[in-house]
């Protein structure tokens, strides 16, 4: 069966995304995922496949990124109910858009708006995808790539994002007042 075959009868999973200045953060939905294959390369080609469910139905997304990306430097992790990636962006600069393509997006492609931060907040906000993501347990770089991209099965991880982010979230909401300094440096308390 050739390559092409297999995209008939594919399906496309949820994508989400998010993005710093330096990384790119690429969340593929795609519960019990058996069989998963990864490729990244540096010119922004980004490739997932996977099956799923008893049925082991396929799932596949190619992806042309914006902008060129650091294999070598990227990571990715597997759980029970997704596929998380932190890829590194060649320069550090924030893109307008996830993909080349102008337009539409697909409709499998969404915002992550759970790690999505502006711009302009970027060096102000607490909420670093990189620290909820901690040690992802594998490096693109240390799986014997041969030459960019990484093009195998990846590593079994347990998910352990269970659903109580809600309770933590709601520990660490901002206090309604905070002091800001006045124009003569001292500190005045503002409600916000």
């Amino acid at each position: 069966m050739s390559h092409r075959t297999f995209n008939l009868f594919s399906r496309h999973p949820s994508v989400k995304w998010a993005q710093r200045s330096d990384n790119l953060f690429i969340t593929v939905q795609l519960p019990d995922a058996q069989d998963v294959k990864l490729k990244i390369e540096p010119e922004g080609k980004f490739f997932f496949s996977a099956t799923s469910g008893v049925d082991k139905i396929p799932y596949e997304v190619e992806l042309d990124l914006l902008d060129k990306v650091i294999v070598e430097e990227s990571k990715a992790s597997t759980g029970s109910r997704s596929i998380q990636y932190i890829v590194k962006k060649a320069e550090n600069k924030w893109w307008s858009r996830l993909i080349k393509q102008t337009g539409k997006p697909p409709v499998f492609l969404t915002v992550d708006w759970d790690k999505w931060i502006d711009e302009d907040e970027e060096f102000t906000s607490k909420g670093a995808p990189e620290a909820e993501m901690g040690d992802m347990g594998f490096d693109f770089p240390n799986l014997n790539l041969g030459g960019g991209g990484f093009d195998g099965p990846a590593p079994e991880m347990d998910d352990d994002d269970e659903d109580d982010t809600e309770d933590e979230n709601a520990e660490e909401a901002p206090s309604a007042e905070k002091e800001v300094p006045s124009a003569s440096g001292e500190a005045d308390t503002k409600k916000t």
